[in-house]
């Protein structure tokens, strides 16, 4: 398997990695009980359900 041709400058590496820096997750809040969550995953709200879009998915267990 060939090596590379030449050395990759650190100014050329550092432009191909200017994009991998770490993302904020953003997060909005449950239009049903107002708590915050992350957009497209379901989570489990205080009163034990779990909800997706605003809509319950499964009944609460106590």
């Amino acid at each position: 398997m060939p090596g590379p041709k030449s050395r990759v400058s650190r100014s050329r590496a550092g432009m191909r990695n200017a994009h991998n820096s770490l993302k904020k997750k953003e997060r909005r809040t449950c239009p049903t009980n107002g708590e915050l969550h992350e957009p497209h995953k379901a989570y489990k709200a205080s009163d034990g359900a779990y909800y997706y879009k605003g809509k319950q998915i499964t009944h609460p267990k106590f």
